[in-house]
């Protein structure tokens, strides 16, 4: 299959059930198989809403997805513009070595510079040394000196248990 071969769109609330296969396809390669919360019926419902909190492109050949990249604004104050933020970006095992994954992100590339947004982030696991390669051959910056933080579940109902009320 030839790189040629692959169309890639926006995808709807349709897609949903695909997404959400991808996004388990993925949990599972990052070691982490049943860390996936989300639905295709969650995915449906954020799509339907009139400002998504995610986009989402879809690489398909010959009728059948191949792979996915899932992104959402960000902003950078220093900048004082928005970026966009990849939240995953996956291709199954087997249609690896094909140019999806970099089709995928040229793709976002081009999207960000369409809306003006000057920078694309995302994140990578430190084991995942195969993605590591990839996203500097891109010529993407691998930041070793900023950590990604994360509040969740009892942690953060505690911590919200001393938030002011915002009027």
């Amino acid at each position: 299959m030839s790189v040629k071969e692959i169309i890639i769109r926006f995808a709807t609330a349709d897609d949903a059930h695909t997404i959400c296969a991808l996004i388990k396809g993925l949990a599972e390669y990052e070691r982490e198989p049943d860390a996936v919360e989300a639905t295709p019926e969650s995915i449906s419902t954020q799509l339907r809403l009139p400002q998504p909190p995610f986009e989402c492109l879809l690489a398909e050949a010959a009728g059948e997805v191949r792979g996915f990249a899932l992104f959402f604004y960000n902003y950078s104050t220093w900048r004082g513009k928005q970026g966009i933020h990849l939240e995953d970006l996956f291709v199954p095992e087997q249609h690896r070595g094909a140019g999806i994954g970099k089709l995928l992100l040229a793709t976002l590339a081009r999207i960000a510079q369409e809306r003006g947004c000057p920078r694309l982030d995302w994140q990578v696991l430190d084991w995942n040394q195969l993605a590591i390669d990839f996203y500097e051959i891109l010529g993407a910056t691998v930041m070793h000196d900023w950590l990604p933080c994360r509040l969740q579940g009892s942690e953060l109902s505690a911590l919200a248990t001393e938030g002011a009320t915002v009027s």
